[in-house]
């Protein structure tokens, strides 16, 4: 803490723990939302974003790694399996299952990276056996790329899946991202 106050939630350690493949998260957005809530790291408050259509709500709670920067300037976005939805500003560990590699871009403008690393609950009940995005099968990953698709288009951008990794791999990105994040002048509050 410094000044009394808690440090700002994107300064939270991730706490990778590659043997567990286990971090921290932060969440944003509850799984069955319409409602696209966002922490703003100026305010250090979260706010409303946009609201998806009727009829269309977000499959996952959405959450982001502290202390790391992925390829579109923001924190790795982290997606978690709903064991139900978690509230907004929950700081929650969770298994790292794999990762959704992906690109993004609008009109004629450079594709930029916009991976979501997909976890679930350390204590998890519903998905305790599960411990890599493949066990959930194909179609989990087909629909999912399907809804960011369709959301991202929604917004006047393209999305793209150009790969599906495991837990190394998202490790390993998340690895990255955390440098990214030092590089970049971040301080981790740990």
């Amino acid at each position: 803490m410094s000044n009394g106050h808690p440090p700002p939630l994107e300064t939270l350690p991730h706490e990778l723990d590659r043997s567990k493949m286990t971090c921290q998260a932060v969440v944003e957005a509850p799984a069955g939302s319409r409602v696209k809530v966002y922490y703003d790291p100026e305010s250090h408050r979260f706010r409303i974003g946009k609201f998806l259509p009727l009829g269309m709500v977000f499959p996952l709670d959405f959450a982001f790694i502290p202390s790391t920067l992925a390829g579109d300037g923001d924190p790795f976005d982290l997606l978690i399996l709903p064991e139900a939805s978690l509230p907004v500003g929950s700081i929650v560990s969770v298994r790292i299952l794999g990762i959704l590699e992906a690109e993004q871009y609008k009109g004629n403008k450079k594709p930029r990276r916009n991976d979501r690393v997909i976890a679930r609950l350390v204590e998890s009940r519903l998905f305790a056996k599960i411990q890599k995005l493949d066990q959930l099968g194909p179609m989990f990953v087909e629909e999912l790329s399907t809804f960011f698709s369709t959301y991202k288009r929604l917004r006047g951008q393209t999305y793209e899946v150009i790969g599906v990794g495991g837990p190394d791999r998202a490790a390993d990105l998340i690895m990255e991202g955390a440098e990214e994040y030092l590089k970049n002048g971040g301080e981790s509050a740990d």
